[in-house]
């Protein structure tokens, strides 16, 4: 978990703490895939994925949408 703590840290404050609650409020409750695309999620550049968790742009389909609007709700 403290490696992807750390991919959490990001240039973007705003994607800092978004990251950041997410990982300590519902990491734990996700399904093996949902965390599997909560970790791909990480690898966006940081203006990418803010675009995904602002709703700019929409994410693939499956897991990786299931996540992203897990992130936007919190």
């Amino acid at each position: 978990m403290d490696r992807i703590r750390w991919h959490c840290r990001r240039g973007l404050l705003e994607l800092d703490l978004v990251l950041t609650r997410f990982l300590e409020r519902d990491f734990l409750n996700l399904s093996a895939d949902q965390r599997k695309a909560f970790e791909a999620l990480l690898e966006y550049p940081d203006n990418d994925l803010w675009d995904l968790l602002s709703g700019h742009t929409e994410p693939p389909p499956g897991d990786s949408a299931t996540v992203v609007k897990l992130l936007r709700d919190g």
